[in-house]
């Protein structure tokens, strides 16, 4: 097997959508493996390395929401995933990027926008620079009482309380602090974080930055790290220090 060959392994339990998205993607030149639940797709990943996970929500028993929370709380952490969702529904898709998903589709779908979203991820995850990947070294970046551990993927106060957040809470803020005193309007913020045009209705980052300034303690009315630039988008309004391991205040 052509070990540059992107390895994608469809969670599904639907057999026929299994099959058809399998024949569909390796006549693009994918190599595919199918699972049809959570415990064929860890024994799967026990014995191959694979480059993607396209991750059907509603799924019996184990559901799609309780894999990827999983997957992002274990070893396989770093590998890109994509959920099916079969509903429209903007509180799903924020569940499942909350969870650590990458993207996610809405089902019924076409088979070359699949394709074109899993290129899509790939090339974001591979592309991203070297300040915006996970390494085995330490990075903090500290802006105002706030320190954010880039290896830990969580916040710190300044009396060193640790503060958890979501996989998407996390690149959210992520974006953010790359890019300080910067305004950064929606689709921007949603290509930093989801890889992936706006749509022109989609109010995910909105409730996104919502929960990050609750997580800051930010007041909504006058924040004093995200503000809101009306017609514009949102700024993180502190500089920031970037350090090689978390410092003491």
């Amino acid at each position: 097997m052509d070990p540059h060959i992107d390895h994608i392994l469809i969670v599904d339990d639907d057999r026929e959508i299994r099959e058809l998205v399998s024949t569909y993607l390796t006549k693009n030149g994918l190599r595919v493996s199918v699972a049809q639940g959570g415990r064929p797709m860890r024994a799967m990943l026990e014995v191959t390395p694979v480059d993607l996970i396209v991750l059907d929500i509603m799924m019996p028993g184990e559901d799609g929401l309780s894999l990827c929370r999983e997957l992002r709380a274990g070893k396989h952490k770093l590998v890109p995933i994509l959920m099916l969702t079969a509903r429209d529904d903007e509180t799903d898709r924020v569940l499942g990027l909350e969870m650590g998903a990458d993207d996610y589709l809405t089902k019924p779908f076409a088979s070359r926008e699949l394709l074109a979203r899993i290129k899509s991820v790939l090339r974001r995850t591979r592309m991203l620079p070297p300040n915006l990947q996970v390494t085995e070294a330490a990075s903090v970046l500290t802006f105002g009482d706030w320190q954010l551990d880039t290896t830990a993927r969580h916040l710190v106060d300044k009396e060193g309380t640790v503060v958890a957040l979501s996989g998407a809470e996390y690149r959210l803020l992520r974006a953010f602090v790359d890019h300080p005193q910067r305004v950064l309007n929606r689709d921007q913020l949603l290509n930093l974080t989801q890889g992936r045009e706006a749509d022109l209705f989609d109010r995910s980052i909105d409730l996104l930055v919502s929960r990050v300034r609750q997580r800051l303690g930010d007041d909504a009315r006058e924040p004093g790290y995200i503000k809101t630039v009306r017609s514009e988008g949102y700024v993180l309004a502190v500089p920031v220090k970037i350090t090689e391991a978390r410092q003491e205040f």
